[in-house]
């Protein structure tokens, strides 16, 4: 009976993996978001008949949250975060809290037998939106570096914020009620616990860069972090979530000071596999929820359903378009409108810089852009599964947060991407361009003046040679990116100018690399180099094919 259950355990396992890729295809072909297609394939194949595979909260929360949390924060810009700061705590904290109040007390005053704790609960699963999808077609559709930041630091954040008020708002259901006071103090007790939780994990992390030089086992410290943060924080009570996303953040700042290249292009390639994996394993399993969260609603009336899904869905996707409206209206001195100046800027800037950091205003584009970027997804799912059974109308709540799930998934999802292109949001690829080759620049400038110093030393004339070979390569490489600035400010489009040369160059090299890797081929099967030979040098070469940029990525 075991080895049947590995066998069928081990077929299943293979077949969504199977799934997840097929659908990765047909994503990138179509251009519809791989969430939504794969939360369609789940349901599909969860009013099939066979078995289906039940959501286990405990199981998503403690190995498949931290570590897509962690990749996330990895990827996320610390400085573009803090830039951004009021927005991303107005948009994760304060519009989470007044999510999980409005549908409590709606779920309080309007659906027989649902207590104001219980509400709460529901608002709190349903509260945080799952930036994966969105992010994904958001990037795809070239939305502007500012929208990605913001969808980016709301969905590290907003899950520490949302899954803090259900522990609260739990503990609230098993005892004499809800009270605002205490909660309040255990909320901001369990977030301040596990900030201090990810500080401390993030510096054992830097105090173990020694070990770290060695690629696997950066990767083996990298894929341990997350979970080692989230079991700290969890082993004293305090926020486990919170705690990943600001050992993620730190560690991420920190990553290039405190590890090696070849660490850092292999952990960055192990992450990648496992976002891929985990991001379509857990959209399948929301979709074959649908047997589980439907059984439960025979014992209820239908208008107590359509009441209770009704004040659910509506605070969920009527309140984010108000809170982003009204928060843009709120005078400057409350600090929290959406816009105003950088945090920490310092005066004696460069002015076109300071221009350039300010935190402007949402204009109605990006407001109308972020309102629908907020579909959740499996957190919500295993939220409001952690639900004990004491919990007053515990099926209702699953049913609700589950509907929630499919609007905002399948309804959000599907459109997002058509709505960003037909409100012309888009990066600028000439500004951003231009960003790039300016600090390609500053870092050469910088090498030759490293190269003086070292010319000024002692030497023989074999580094002198050396110098000199360092300095011509430099040169070139310098006069190439400043010839490449000045077209960029010519530019009249946010399309990144075609330089013939430049594709000619790329062209050529691409072509050149290709004519080495089919000779080293030859050489193996004639039996003149050894096949760790072969990988040894094709991997140089891989590496030298993977630094030429992609067109648009000068």
């Amino acid at each position: 009976m075991f080895t049947v259950h590995v066998e069928e355990s081990l077929l299943f396992i293979l077949a969504a993996v199977g799934v997840i890729v097929a659908i990765r295809v047909v994503a990138e072909k179509t251009g519809l978001p791989a969430a939504a297609l794969l939360t369609i394939v789940g349901i599909t194949y969860a009013v099939l008949p066979g078995p289906n595979v039940e959501l286990e909260p405990e199981l998503i929360m403690t190995y498949v949250i931290p570590p897509l949390l962690y990749s996330a924060a990895l990827d996320a810009s610390l400085l573009d975060i803090r830039r951004h700061m009021r927005t991303v705590v107005s948009l994760s904290v304060l519009l989470v809290l007044a999510t999980a109040l409005l549908i409590g007390v709606g779920m309080n005053l309007f659906v027989a037998g649902a207590t104001l704790a219980a509400g709460i609960a529901l608002g709190a699963a349903v509260a945080p939106p799952d930036p994966v999808a969105a992010l994904a077609v958001g990037r795809r559709a070239g939305l502007p570096p500012k929208m990605i930041t913001l969808i980016q630091g709301e969905g590290l954040l907003n899950d520490a914020t949302a899954l803090t008020i259900l522990t609260v708002a739990i503990a609230a259901t098993d005892g004499d009620g809800f009270s605002f006071p205490s909660a309040t103090l255990e909320f901001f007790i369990m977030a301040a616990g596990g900030v201090v939780a990810g500080i401390v994990v993030a510096y054992i992390v830097r105090y173990l860069r020694h070990l770290r030089h060695d690629p696997l086992t950066a990767n083996a410290i990298s894929l341990a972090t997350p979970l080692a943060a989230y079991v700290l924080a969890e082993s004293v009570h305090v926020s486990g979530v919170l705690a990943v996303v600001i050992a993620g953040l730190i560690i991420g700042h920190d990553s290039s000071r405190h590890s090696v290249a070849a660490s850092r292009l292999q952990t960055t390639a192990v992450w990648r596999l496992v976002d891929f994996l985990l991001e379509g394993l857990v959209f399948l399993l929301i979709g074959q929820q649908l047997p589980t969260v439907v059984e439960g609603l025979s014992e209820y009336e239908t208008s107590t359903v359509v009441i209770a899904v009704a004040v659910t869905v509506g605070v969920t996707l009527v309140l984010r378009p108000l809170w982003l409206i009204l928060t843009q209206l709120l005078p400057r001195s409350l600090h929290m409108r959406l816009g105003g100046d950088p945090m920490g800027e310092d005066d004696s800037a460069d002015p076109a810089r300071k221009e350039r950091m300010r935190e402007k205003a949402l204009t109605g584009k990006e407001v109308t852009a972020l309102s629908w970027a907020g579909t959740r997804g499996v957190i919500s799912l295993a939220a409001i599964f952690t639900l004990p059974e004491t919990v007053p109308q515990r099926d209702l709540l699953h049913f609700c947060a589950f509907v929630v799930v499919l609007v905002t998934l399948l309804g959000q999802g599907l459109t997002f991407a058509p709505l960003v292109q037909w409100l012309g949001l888009r990066a600028n690829k000439t500004d951003e361009a231009r960003e790039r080759n300016e600090a390609r620049s500053a870092s050469v400038e910088a090498a030759l003046v490293r190269l003086d110093e070292i010319q000024e030393e002692q030497h023989d004339h074999v580094e002198d040679v050396a110098i000199e070979h360092m300095r011509k390569q430099l040169e070139v490489r310098l006069e190439r990116y400043r010839r490449r600035l000045d077209m960029l400010e010519k530019a009249e489009s946010d399309e990144v100018p075609v330089s013939p040369q430049y594709e000619a160059a790329l062209m050529v090299r691409r072509k050149v690399i290709e004519a080495q890797r089919e000779e080293l081929l030859r050489w193996r099967d004639a039996g003149n180099l050894n096949d760790e030979g072969l990988r040894i040098l094709e991997r140089e070469l891989d590496h030298e094919e993977r630094l030429l940029p992609d067109r648009g990525r000068a």
